[in-house]
């Protein structure tokens, strides 16, 4: 693939051996000079009226929000809203209905994450080695289809089973979508694209558990929030069914199958420093809201301090567009990742309630940031048919982080308490950035693509 450059504007052209086939191709204002393989622009007009050519051709042939686009951020909101509806209120489910004591709860709800990240590998595979639309389609059914299990399940051991094989679909789906997201996506906009997409998750994870603790509120009833998950979720399947993908030549594994086929190698310094954030995040999200009763005196839940950090984060993945647009991806990394740990700091350090949000809505303001970036830098590093296995490793990196920091996490607050737990979370995150500093960066530059 080789492009016409002029101004600042790329038109991608595919080479063919007719030359008229190759005209069709070439925005007007442009005299074509043939030498070999090799296409040059010869450009004769002013500098205004190309500048103007230039806008139109670019916004007519590489529209951002396009038909399927759509379709897949809308359905992605769907699939993270209906789950969302049942997490917070997960617990408190399974302590009324069952009888279950912490550790238990603990048990029941570990097994969801475990399976996802167990699957994650293999979904970029399979979404890799099998037409992606047929994937998707059969994992987002079976994501909707389990959540039909939590409304017939009667007993703990029933629904923990129920439970612990949902996050299988989950995991596939979740890699599935993004990856026909980026496949809808114009190369030109795809950077943009990504940040974008990101902000399905986030919206849905704002709204989602306020408005699940608000029909709770209002009904009393749990069954009600299981029917609402799954009519969503089949509703999500249903737009999701309405894309149009263009045929790809399937991945054709010819050699023996090695790791490199279920995640991506060259990513690995980034992984490296993804797990140290995300060990961060998993501390957080999961003792922020025991730290604020027991020490800020936050009795009426954590609502605020979430729907601050959803805040941040759809506020930078809106403003990061625009410089990842401009190709800008290390630069956009760089700046959440600095961001980020700053709030993490000032989470540690805090014994003030106002200090508390601010961090809050700096974090993510600063993941925000970092993370469609580091999503870029993955699928720069693969090629277009190892889109899936880029997409699994970047979830695979974060999911081990998140576990990571849950367990690690709990033990330090177990012995030395909930600061200590905080410093830690703040520590690992620097660590991963000046990893990312020191060797990261280069690695990404030296082995894009």
């Amino acid at each position: 693939m080789l492009s016409v450059n002029y101004s600042r504007y790329t038109f991608p052209i595919k080479v063919m051996k007719d030359y008229k086939e190759v005209i069709k191709h070439i925005p007007e204002g442009q005299k074509l000079e043939v030498e070999g393989e090799k296409l040059e622009a010869d450009i004769k007009t002013e500098v205004q009226e190309l500048e103007t050519n230039a806008k139109g051709n670019v916004r007519a042939m590489e529209k951002l929000w396009n038909g399927n686009y759509k379709r897949v951020w809308s359905a992605n909101f769907m699939l993270f809203f209906s789950f969302m509806l049942l997490t917070p209120l997960l617990p408190l489910y399974l302590q009324e209905e069952f009888g279950a004591d912490r550790q238990q709860i603990g048990l029941v709800l570990s097994g969801y994450t475990l399976m996802t990240l167990i699957v994650r590998p293999f979904s970029g595979y399979i979404v890799d080695s099998f037409p992606r639309k047929t994937v998707l389609m059969v994992t987002f059914f079976l994501f909707a289809l389990f959540f039909g299990g939590y409304i017939v399940a009667g007993t703990l051991v029933l629904f923990t089973i129920v439970r612990t094989l949902h996050g299988l679909p989950f995991g596939a789906v979740t890699v599935a979508n993004s990856t026909v997201a980026i496949d809808v996506l114009p190369s030109s906009r795809r950077t943009e694209g990504i940040g974008y997409y990101g902000l399905s998750n986030n919206i849905a994870t704002a709204i989602g558990p306020t408005i699940a603790l608000w029909i709770y509120a209002g009904t009393d009833s749990f069954q009600l929030l299981f029917w609402i998950s799954l009519i969503i979720a089949f509703g999500g399947l249903w737009i999701d069914s309405k894309i149009n993908l263009k045929p790809r030549q399937v991945v054709k594994v010819k050699e023996k199958i090695s790791f490199d086929r279920f995640i991506l190698i060259k990513g690995w310094s980034q992984s490296l420093s993804m797990i140290g954030f995300a060990f961060s995040y998993g501390v957080l999200s999961t003792y922020v809201a025991i730290y604020a009763k027991e020490h800020l005196g936050v009795t009426g839940g954590t609502g605020l301090f979430f729907m601050l950090l959803a805040g941040g984060l759809i506020l930078s993945r809106l403003t990061g567009s625009r410089s990842l647009r401009k190709g800008k991806i290390v630069q956009n990394a760089s700046i959440g990742i600095v961001v980020a740990a700053i709030g993490y700091l000032l989470f540690a350090v805090t014994d003030w309630l106002w200090l508390f949000y601010v961090s809050a809505l700096v974090i993510g303001l600063g993941n925000g940031h970092m993370f469609p970036a580091f999503q870029n830098m993955f699928i720069n590093m693969a090629t277009h048919e190892r889109r899936g296995t880029a997409n699994s490793t970047l979830l695979v990196s974060w999911d081990i982080g998140v576990g990571i920091g849950t367990l690690v996490g709990g033990s330090i607050a177990q012995y030395y308490g909930y600061h200590q737990a905080f410093w830690w979370a703040f520590a690992i995150n620097v660590l991963g950035a000046v990893f990312y500093f020191l060797y990261g960066k280069q690695h990404y530059l030296k082995n894009k693509l």
